[in-house]
């Protein structure tokens, strides 16, 4: 399987990019780290971009910033946004696997958990070897992945959800997660009804698969693809990773 294969079979959940924003235009905890590390003499980069949630407020800030991210439909909405509020960004398409920028940063930074849609261990260290190459000397990396929690993943979990969507219909989305213990993937399938009061508009469904790392494996990948870690955290409120953390959180610098 190619490595654009993998990306191009696993974008459903990003079909929407309005809605995307609806629900997670709001968070910017992540922004508060990225900040605390950004420098703003040389260009930064941010993979997987999307919609622009970091992007257009790290450009309002004064910092040149370069968006990377493979889904046009994403892309064009932060072109869009970035327009309306008058910022100017550089939004590349691109496999941030195999990127191809002429610039080098002082940082790159990826967040959403973005890193668990890089599904084996070959595009993982071709993502690490794709960022070490456009960072400049004792660049900064930072990102974010989720912690395996094992005893959230030992079986298969099902759960229903429910939200307003940006026309105000009830959306009902039923999810059916299975976790692979060989291939440390967790398999996401939803089932959604779209209702206009109590009228059933429409039925979607959609999928997406996440890979999970164990917290030595990360220090020994990042470590093969010339990296240190700086700092590492449970969350984007810098608490200390333990063993039920929701999240690791990863500043990395180019090891010389």
């Amino acid at each position: 399987m190619s490595k654009k294969h993998i990306f191009k079979e696993n974008l459903e959940k990003y079909a929407d990019p309005e809605m995307y924003d609806h629900l997670y235009e709001g968070y910017q905890k992540d922004l508060n780290i990225i900040l605390e590390w950004a420098k703003s003499d040389l260009p930064i980069i941010e993979l997987a971009c999307g919609t622009g949630r970091l992007t257009i407020p790290m450009a309002k800030r004064g910092f040149q910033i370069i968006g990377v991210d493979i889904h046009e439909g994403m892309l064009e909405r932060a072109k869009q946004k970035a327009k309306e509020q008058m910022v100017s960004i550089e939004f590349i398409l691109q496999d941030c696997s195999q990127l191809s920028i002429p610039v080098k940063g002082s940082l790159v930074f990826m967040t959403g958990n973005s890193f668990q849609h890089f599904l084996t261990n070959e595009v993982q260290d071709a993502l690490l070897q794709s960022v070490r190459q456009h960072l400049v000397k004792d660049g900064l990396f930072i990102f974010d992945t989720r912690n395996p929690l094992l005893n959230e993943l030992a079986a298969v979990d099902e759960y229903e959800q429910k939200y307003i969507d940006i026309e105000g219909n009830q959306i009902i989305e039923f999810h059916r997660d299975e976790y692979d213990s060989l291939t440390q993937i967790l398999h996401c399938h939803t089932n959604r009804e779209i209702y206009e009061g109590h009228a059933l508009l429409a039925k979607e469904q959609d999928g997406i698969s996440l890979r999970f790392s164990f917290p030595l494996e990360m220090e020994r990948m990042l470590k093969n693809n010339g990296f240190e870690i700086l700092e590492v955290y449970g969350d984007w409120d810098k608490n200390e990773l333990n063993e039920k953390s929701i999240s690791m959180v990863y500043v990395c610098q180019v090891r010389n």
